[in-house]
């Protein structure tokens, strides 16, 4: 049998934590606004992050200094 694993999901006040934002409510303007190409996970009416896809984006969205 496979192990399957336990993916960390975060809710948006965990995600936006992590992210560094002040507001949790930035989230929802990027995903409406499309903004930003965060994945994101809706569990009936909660809006849930995968801690691996936030890990992705901070590593995408991270700019060298020159």
């Amino acid at each position: 049998m496979k192990k399957t694993e336990q993916r960390e999901l975060l809710n948006e006040r965990e995600a936006a934590g992590r992210l560094g934002l002040k507001n949790p409510n930035t989230l929802a303007v990027w995903r409406c606004k499309k903004r930003y190409k965060l994945p994101f996970i809706r569990v009936g009416r909660y809006i849930r992050y995968d801690a691996k896809d936030i890990e992705k984006f901070l590593a995408r969205n991270t700019e060298s200094a020159a």
